[in-house]
């Protein structure tokens, strides 16, 4: 315990700054150090923590309810290769006209879908029908 005036002088003899570590507190709590090296200290850390983070992309596959079987399965293909590298996958079905009435027939695609890519991947959201579009969202095996 002592005056900030006492402690200021202290600091500024070592050639170091007073910082308060807890000014709420009471007393107030103070540190003598380098505040320039505990500054580049946190910058440095933060940058290693942004380094060792991992970003994940979502990745798009579109479909249509009349794809074609060696289609289906190039579509596939790309998606299972998005998996494996890590990112998320967008599965949608575009219904065009009179299409969307028979809307089990997407269903039916993206559980084909889902089945065929359950090697590298699992179903995050399950098959939903939007308007015109019907999505579902594949996450990779960790």
């Amino acid at each position: 315990m002592m005056s900030s005036r006492e402690a200021q002088e202290i600091a500024y003899e070592k050639g170091m700054d007073l910082v308060k570590i807890a000014p709420q507190a009471k007393p107030p709590v103070c540190k003598i150090m380098d505040y320039g090296k505990y500054k580049f200290e946190l910058n440095k850390r933060e940058k290693e923590n942004r380094k060792n983070q991992k970003v994940i992309n979502i990745k798009e596959v579109q479909l249509s309810p009349s794809i074609d079987t060696n289609d289906f399965n190039t579509k596939c293909n790309h998606a299972i290769k998005f998996l494996k590298k890590g990112d998320k996958v967008k599965v949608i079905v575009r219904f065009r006209g009179r299409e969307v009435s028979h809307s089990q027939m997407g269903y039916a695609l993206l559980e084909r879908f889902a089945e065929q890519a359950k090697e590298a991947g699992s179903v995050e959201k399950p098959a939903k029908l939007e308007g015109r579009n019907m999505t579902m969202f594949l996450a990779p095996l960790s």
